[in-house]
């Protein structure tokens, strides 16, 4: 098993999480909303897997390169 880090590209806020740990995502599929400069960016799966883990939730201040969650595959 390998565990994937999904990590923020931007300094924001966390404004929805769409799926919840324990949900099978497919490369592409938006797992979370982020919220920057009033601009919304979504957090795609960058692999097949299972969600293993979130490290924050909404309405979270976060960093860039901050670990958001994890996925097992």
């Amino acid at each position: 098993m390998t565990i994937t880090n999904v990590t923020s590209e931007v300094i924001g806020s966390v404004w929805k999480v769409e799926m919840n740990v324990g949900d099978a995502v497919k490369a592409g599929d938006t797992i979370m909303i982020l919220e920057s400069m009033k601009m919304e960016i979504p957090v795609e799966a960058p692999v097949d897997g299972k969600l293993a883990e979130f490290m924050v939730q909404p309405e979270d201040s976060i960093d860039e390169d901050q670990v958001l969650c994890t996925i097992e595959s």
